[in-house]
């Protein structure tokens, strides 16, 4: 039996050798899930000098080898925390970011405004973060979700269950999605595929790792999809009913230029995520 400190230490080690940017976090992430523990319960089991069993210990250094070879954390878990939850993730769905939360913050900002029983809906889901993040926190929302691709989608059923949240979980298409809420809806929150047809993710775990469909935003700016699921949101908002809609860093000011130009739109402005980069575009149905 080894100590888990030193387990912890020498996978830190082999962690950051292999460029992971948070290689001491993701040594003891890894630890945690190996023996069931949270974090916290684990760096008191490092303190404490805590022996690990050997079937444990190798279990360990098999999801190391996976972390240093650059598969995302969160697959090998089986688990990413977005807000105050805790979802379902693997291969097949993006992997929820935390810069993403500020959407959430500006469309519990704009529902605070809004009908008692606001209707939200949530074009390309994914995991289901977004939607599920606001029906925990304004129970009072009629959330509705839909995502394209079956592999996400299944994360995001699985998530909906595991949540026991009351989202309307539907598989098609961003664009022609929602018929029956057609002018009804208060608030369209999304985060689709946007990255330019040139602009080649640098990090191995989302280059290698997350589904290209919801990378690639097609367009030689990579906004096709989001001005086409843009177009969507205007036909299912109420008049000054709210977009948000996060981009790029470098498209900001083109997102909202475009927006403009569409004629579907008031009161276009961008706004930053917690990092001080250009994040999420809000606009108001004209």
């Amino acid at each position: 039996m080894r100590s888990a400190s030193d387990l912890v230490r020498a996978a830190a080690r082999e962690l950051t050798n292999a460029g992971v940017a948070s290689p001491r976090v993701d040594a003891e992430a890894l630890l945690a899930h190996v023996l069931g523990r949270d974090v916290a319960d684990l760096r008191r089991a490092l303190l404490l000098g805590e022996k690990v069993a050997e079937a444990d210990h190798t279990a360990y250094r098999l999801l190391v080898e996976q972390r240093a070879a650059r598969v995302p954390l969160q697959h090998l878990t089986g688990s990413a925390h977005f807000r105050h939850l805790a979802l379902r993730v693997g291969p097949g769905v993006f992997v929820p970011r935390p810069e993403t939360e500020v959407l959430v913050d500006l469309a519990l900002a704009d529902l605070r405004s809004a009908r008692e029983q606001p209707v939200v809906v949530d074009l390309c889901t994914g995991s289901g973060a977004i939607a599920l993040a606001l029906a925990e926190e304004w129970p009072t929302a009629r959330v509705h979700a839909v995502e394209l691709s079956e592999e996400a989608h299944a994360w995001a059923a699985a998530n909906v269950d595991g949540t026991g949240l009351p989202v309307d979980l539907r598989l098609g298409d961003a664009t022609t999605a929602f018929e029956d809420l057609l002018g009804g809806v208060d608030v369209v929150v999304s985060n689709p595929p946007y990255i330019p047809p040139g602009s080649v993710p640098i990090d191995p775990e989302v280059r290698d790792h997350d589904p290209q469909v919801a990378l690639y935003g097609l367009g030689e700016d990579g906004l096709q999809v989001p001005l086409a699921v843009a177009a969507r949101a205007a036909q299912l908002l109420v008049p000054a009913g709210v977009l948000l809609m996060e981009h790029a860093d470098v498209q900001g000011e083109a997102m909202v230029t475009r927006l403009r130009a569409t004629g579907a739109w008031s009161e276009v402005a961008d706004h930053e995520d917690l990092t001080g980069l250009p994040r999420v575009t809000r606009a108001i149905r004209a």
